[in-house]
């Protein structure tokens, strides 16, 4: 484990009005990713140069494995509406808080005015850029806060009268907070992250992966490395826009000086330049009629 990760551990980092995460435990660092690795080969070598360049390669050519036996352990606390966004990454164990057993907190997320924007007209799922008028944003947050207060007081008094915690936890809004435990290897956690880091997700869940990701860089700072270079800030290409792309390559400069002054390794020159070639000797789209 990193020497700072164990500074981190338990220490509560607050999300939204009411929420946060807290790291549990980790289980793996970088260490652990190349011992999978190189299992076939006894002890690896212990230059951090090499263990780099490895986990480089392994994110490069989306060898996810030995990524798999680093885990974390978050505890977070987070609106239902965004649990049930996260609970989407189902390669996770989760364990929540269960309004059967025990009486729901009367704690319920409020939203800032400036996230209060209209339904965008590209995207079904989300909000534009365009806000509400403030006298709109007004009577929005005094009608939700009015809302929870009534459900909430109705929760309390219909169990107050003998109904089933089960049963009278029905009626409480998506904005209620809930909290669970969530386990989760490193392939699939930064999978999470790069959804839900993603300007097109949600803002309030975009909070949380943020908050999650700075933890996650303490801890495994060479594959954060490598994830950021490899997926975060890396673009997929159509076979129509790798058609697109061949014929500015023969003014490219893909020259071994050039490649060096971009920080690409031998390895990763030879790869480029493989895969430049690959687009340059694609076949030619055929010709419309």
């Amino acid at each position: 484990m990193e020497p700072k990760v164990s500074e981190l551990l338990e220490k509560e980092f607050k999300v939204l009005d009411h929420g946060f995460v807290r790291l549990i435990d980790v289980m793996g660092d970088d260490a652990a990713i190349v011992q999978a690795a190189r299992v076939s080969y006894g002890k690896g070598t212990k230059k951090r140069y090499e263990d780099r360049g490895l986990i480089r390669y392994l994110m490069r050519h989306q060898h996810t494995s030995p990524f798999e036996m680093v885990e974390f352990k978050f505890h977070v606390k987070l609106p239902i509406f965004v649990a049930r966004q996260w609970i989407r990454h189902r390669t996770a164990n989760v364990n929540e808080y269960s309004g059967r057993y025990s009486v729901m907190e009367e704690e319920f997320y409020l939203p800032q005015p400036e996230e209060l924007r209209v339904q965008s007209e590209t995207n079904r799922q989300g909000k534009s850029e365009e806000t509400l008028s403030p006298a709109q944003q007004a009577e929005f947050l005094e009608n939700l806060k009015r809302t929870c207060d009534e459900s909430y007081k109705n929760y309390r008094h219909i169990m107050d009268a003998g109904l089933a915690r089960e049963v009278a936890r029905i009626q409480l809004p998506l904005n209620l907070y809930t909290q669970w435990y969530w386990k989760i290897d490193l392939h699939n956690l930064l999978r999470f992250l790069r959804l839900r880091m993603d300007s097109k997700a949600q803002a309030e869940i975009q909070v949380y992966a943020r908050v999650i990701a700075d933890i996650v860089k303490e801890a495994v700072p060479l594959v954060w490395e490598a994830f950021e270079d490899y997926q975060l800030n890396s673009v997929h290409l159509s076979a129509p826009e790798l058609q697109a792309l061949r014929e500015y390559l023969d003014q490219a400069d893909t020259g071994k000086t050039r490649l060096k002054l971009l920080g690409l390794d031998r390895l990763e020159r030879m790869e480029l330049r493989a895969k430049l070639e690959a687009i340059r000797n694609l076949p030619e789209p055929k010709s419309e009629d």
